[in-house]
């Protein structure tokens, strides 16, 4: 009968090696608050022009709709991923995306114009479906951001009926809605902002238990 020797165990790294986690990481500053302003701040220019209150606002929010609610909200959205927030990722990352095809609708005329209202129609529709399943998934996130998505899919879905229907009412209801939507995001990325800030909570946001 033979005996074989156990082997001790050897460490995969030599002993005089530190390894990255015993080094820690730098936090990172909370993303949603700069993703939450860029989209209210878009969404409630555009919603002037779609309310009927400022109709000029729908040209002066195209450079908003490229560089903050864009490309602002797309970075905001990529260090979401960083943080290991998956919602936080996938929303901003999608509405930065949809800022920026709003902008690309809205400076190709011949695209918009081959599109059509039906083609806008439908644009809006696919978004409100989205909003709408993550509207679920806000649930177990705080109340301010369920409060947004429950507005937002109200705002896309009337903003949906009125590019179908050619009834401007729906588009100006959607104004509306669009108006209290960015409202609520920016006194999502308000408290954000205050609570890191003053290092306590001075806005509630009312998280998910």
């Amino acid at each position: 009968m033979s005996i074989t020797a156990e082997k001790p165990a050897v460490s995969a790294l030599p002993l005089n090696v530190v390894r990255p986690a015993a080094l820690g990481r730098p936090d990172i500053a909370d993303p949603g608050a700069l993703g939450l302003g860029a989209f209210a701040l878009t969404t409630f220019l555009l919603s002037l022009a779609n309310s009927g209150l400022m109709p000029a606002a729908g040209a002066a929010v195209l450079g908003i709709a490229l560089f903050y609610g864009g490309i602002a909200q797309i970075a905001a959205g990529l260090w979401e991923f960083a943080k290991g927030n998956t919602f936080g990722a996938t929303a901003f990352v999608s509405y930065g995306a949809f800022w920026l095809a709003f902008w690309w609708l809205e400076t190709n005329p011949d695209v918009a114009k081959s599109a059509g209202a039906v083609g806008v129609g439908a644009f809006l529709l696919a978004w409100t479906i989205f909003t709408a399943f993550m509207t679920i998934a806000s649930v177990k996130t705080n109340g301010v951001l369920l409060a947004v998505f429950i507005v937002l899919t109200l705002t896309f879905a009337a903003l949906t009926i009125g590019e179908f229907s050619g009834q401007a009412a729906f588009t100006h209801i959607g104004g509306w809605l669009g108006l209290l939507t960015a409202v609520l995001a920016w006194y999502g990325s308000f408290a954000v902002v205050i609570n890191a800030t003053w290092k306590r909570t001075v806005l509630s946001v009312w998280p998910s238990k």
